[in-house]
């Protein structure tokens, strides 16, 4: 089995997007994360990334904070996000991208997905990005759900 026969339509964003509507994207569709279109390339805005720009650094260092904080401030850390972009949210040192054509296999999706930390992997043929595998499609897959 390869790539192209897990490969889905998938959301995308630019790197000037405002990273709180692409929260309410992932959140409205239920979804990992986001494909993001950069000047050149594709790239991956993973929920979780889009989360480590909205916590406090505060709270990430030392997480028994998070408790004395009261409720209603708790409930609207994501106002936080304000007006930065998706191009903010991405990793700097992300080395590898988690990118790869319609001819990868199975192992090599599931490898690229454990290297990269993220749950998905968009599909490029000669710059056209074709769509994404996401971990759960898989996972289906893998174990024949």
């Amino acid at each position: 089995m390869r790539a192209r026969d897990l490969v889905a339509e998938y959301p995308v964003v630019a790197l000037d997007t405002p990273v709180l509507d692409a929260c309410r994207l992932m959140a409205e569709q239920d979804l990992p994360g986001l494909i993001v279109k950069g000047d050149d390339q594709h790239t991956i805005l993973s929920g979780t990334e889009a989360l480590r720009l909205a916590v406090p650094r505060y709270i990430m260092d030392d997480p028994a904070l998070a408790r004395v904080v009261d409720e209603a401030h708790a409930d609207a850390f994501l106002d936080a996000l304000g007006g930065r972009t998706v191009r903010e949210a991405l990793p700097k040192d992300r080395r590898e991208l988690p990118v790869t054509d319609p001819d990868a296999t199975v192992l090599e999706l599931a490898a690229l997905m454990a290297r990269t930390r993220t749950p998905l992997v968009a599909i490029v043929e000669e710059g056209r990005l074709l769509g994404a595998v996401t971990l759960q499609a898989l996972l289906d897959r893998m174990l024949g759900t």
